[in-house]
């Protein structure tokens, strides 16, 4: 799937294989599910990749990735948080709403457990 125009799509986008191309700027209301994306262009949205997501030079990504690899060329800009390695969970899936009020404060975290880190 190849998206080239400047809008907003509210409902919910699902590919093998999406191109946010260069003139593009995309802004997503809901999850973007894919195997693999390649961001040419502007998208502000949440994205969850079993494969790769890839911001060229020319791009802008601003929103929540979470996926397998994620590489980012010279000059291209990323705004949100990242979770790499667990394609198939998001954020809000990690924990059950009955487990969600059991969680333990991050004080009660082991330093050696993974976290996702804010990008900069």
């Amino acid at each position: 799937m190849t998206l080239n125009l400047v809008g907003k799509i509210p409902g919910l986008i699902g590919a093998q294989h999406m191109t946010v191309e260069r003139k593009s700027d995309i802004q997503c209301f809901r999850r973007v599910r894919v195997t693999n994306i390649d961001i040419k262009g502007r998208m502000s949205g949440e994205i969850v990749a079993s494969g790769s997501v890839t911001i060229y030079k020319t791009g802008a990504l601003d929103g929540n990735v979470t996926a397998k690899s994620i590489a980012i060329e010279k000059g291209g800009m990323f705004s949100g948080q990242l979770v790499i390695g667990q394609a198939n969970l998001t954020q809000g899936e990690l924990l059950s709403e009955t487990k969600a009020a059991e969680k333990k404060s991050e004080s009660e975290i082991p330093l050696g457990a993974a976290q996702p880190l804010h990008a900069t």
